[in-house]
């Protein structure tokens, strides 16, 4: 028997189709809510460690995900200049363990198709258009309302509304996620043949410059620099100015320069960090994934977290009776000192760019967490 028999959870994303497909497969049921009209078709490539395709083998889905994208062992770290110096091969840890790849890339529509198909197929109920927008809590339940009207009753209700999450407000945590002071241009382009792994270029006129292989033929290339009021710049703009930005990167960053210059699409955001301090839930109402916590993509540990969120939440849930102090306290235990390293991590990461720290160990840092992460959420 389950702690829950129905459960409601706001937002579509990674974490919350992960907590979707687990609980709906142990015969849950299970109702996600999601505010955008339709599953958007935009959105740049993602970096996946071997402990987030550890948990799409958990769900099911591994089969689907892993010819979808581009496997990859190891990171290059490479300096500005003509000859594009190979500073630093870094061996990847396989966080995942040795069943899967170190890493991958891939497109974040690809594996959002790929995690919606599956929660429907499993018995969860998507909903376009719905935006959780009020919930009442008592001891026994969960009130839903969704488009301000009421949704039903509900023995657990789960935030994964992203960073801007209505659920953490409506349960008046005020933590808020804050810029980092960085800001990234991201595309896609063609991968030329040479680019089998994530490549990062330190120094130069941006903190980091870099691309990761998604498909046989695709990559994302990414440029991060001073956070910038870049918001309204179109791809004609945006791809000028990633191509004046790279000028000082050679190697691969040719061929990315003569795509940009062709047309695409870029998009453009600021990197943000926080963390909600314990309890992340407020009795029967918990946030997990981007709504608990953000940080830089600088160890590609984002998605990862907010799916290893999801897996042990669902565990505890499917393994208990009752949903009572200590399944939270087991999942506070688990998550959270876990998700505050990659936090920690990840910021310093960023800050030593911004100092230009030229001393600092960027290397092994990346290597230390990593390891961290090998051991099982």
């Amino acid at each position: 028997m389950t702690a829950v028999r129905k459960v409601a959870i706001a937002g579509s994303g990674v974490a919350g189709l992960a907590a979707a497909i687990q609980l709906a497969k142990a015969g849950v049921e299970v109702d996600v809510f999601e505010s955008e009209p339709v599953p958007s078709p935009l959105g740049s490539g993602i970096s996946l460690q071997g402990n987030a395709l550890r948990v799409f083998d958990a769900l099911g889905v591994w089969e689907k995900v892993r010819p979808a994208g581009y496997p990859f062992e190891g990171l290059t770290l490479r300096a500005p200049g003509p000859d594009a110096t190979i500073v630093a091969e870094l061996p990847d840890v396989k966080t995942g363990g040795p069943d899967y790849p170190a890493g991958m890339g891939m497109e974040r529509p690809v594996l959002a198709e790929i995690l919606l198909a599956h929660a429907q197929a499993v018995g969860a109920r998507v909903r376009f258009g719905a935006k959780v927008t009020g919930a009442a809590a008592d001891a026994d339940g969960v009130d839903v309302q969704v488009n301000d009207a009421p949704a039903g009753r509900y023995d657990l209700l789960i935030g994964a509304d992203g960073l801007h999450s209505t659920v953490r407000r409506l349960i008046g945590i005020a933590t808020e996620p804050q810029p980092t002071g960085m800001g990234i241009w991201r595309a896609f382009v063609s991968r030329p043949a040479d680019v089998e792994r994530t490549a990062l270029y330190y120094g130069g006129p941006m903190y980091i410059a870099g691309y990761t292989p998604t498909g046989e033929h695709t990559m994302y290339a990414f440029l991060v620099g001073k956070a910038q009021e870049r918001f309204s710049v179109t791809d004609e703009e945006a791809a000028r100015v990633m191509c004046e930005e790279s000028q000082a990167y050679h190697g691969p960053w040719e061929s990315i320069r003569a795509d940009l210059a062709a047309g695409t699409h870029v998009n453009y955001t600021w990197f943000t960090q926080h963390i909600v301090d314990a309890p992340w839930n407020r009795g029967r109402i918990v946030v997990i994934g981007d709504a608990a916590h953000s940080c830089p993509p600088t160890i590609a540990q984002g998605a990862a977290q907010g799916l290893e969120d999801a897996a042990v939440l669902t565990e505890l849930l499917i393994a208990a009776d009752a949903v009572d102090q200590s399944l939270w306290d087991a999942f506070h235990a688990r998550r959270l000192p876990r998700a505050q390293a990659v936090v920690d991590a990840s910021v310093q990461l960023g800050q030593w760019q911004i100092d230009g720290d030229r001393d600092a160990d960027a290397g092994g840092l990346i290597f230390g967490i990593a390891q961290q992460m090998a051991q099982p959420a």
